[in-house]
């Protein structure tokens, strides 16, 4: 992995997840984000598993070299594994980790709609807008459901936004349908 220095910026991107594998949505959702909040970075952070999908289909260092590859142009994309230096694969886990290393930095969390249905299930989630604002960007047919989630209804107004953007139709899982 690339060391980068996360004390030197004032405005990260985390875009978390197992990306098996990683796909044009990621990057254009990216794009967005890097654009619309001026981030200086924007971290795919890959991890081992997700704690509500079975086992990842491809294995770590492939998902991890496919991100790469994906990103190689963006020079504002770096991606990252972290599950061992967090010792977890928590997103609480991992914000937490990158707050410690800058006490400064604006965190921004991109996960898609569909994320926003079960947020309300993930570890500490209820303490994850302390650490980082969270930015929800829509999937095709996961609007109705997101917007009223547990989540969506509980966290305050000024700890998350929704990003209604041109919808990118494709997945990891329908990827792997092809494969």
């Amino acid at each position: 992995m690339i060391k980068l220095s996360i004390k030197k910026y004032s405005k990260l991107g985390v875009l978390g997840g197992t990306f098996d594998p990683p796909h044009k949505g990621h990057l254009h959702i990216s794009k967005i984000a890097l654009k619309k909040f001026k981030l200086d970075k924007l971290f795919w952070v890959v991890t081992r598993k997700n704690l509500f999908k079975g086992r990842p289909y491809l294995d770590k260092k492939i998902r991890i070299k496919l991100s790469k590859k994906i990103t190689e142009k963006e020079r504002k994309i770096h991606v990252q594994y972290l599950d061992d230096k967090v010792k977890s694969i928590n997103t609480f886990d991992l914000l937490n980790y990158i707050r410690r290393k800058n006490k400064n930095i604006k965190i921004y969390f991109l996960i898609g709609a569909d994320n926003l249905i079960q947020f309300h299930k993930w570890h500490n989630w209820e303490q994850i807008p302390k650490l980082a604002r969270i930015v929800v960007f829509s999937r095709q047919n996961y609007t109705t459901k997101a917007l009223n989630s547990i989540a969506s209804k509980k966290l305050k107004k000024k700890d998350w936004i929704y990003i209604n953007s041109k919808k990118i139709n494709i997945s990891s899982s329908l990827i792997r349908r092809f494969w």
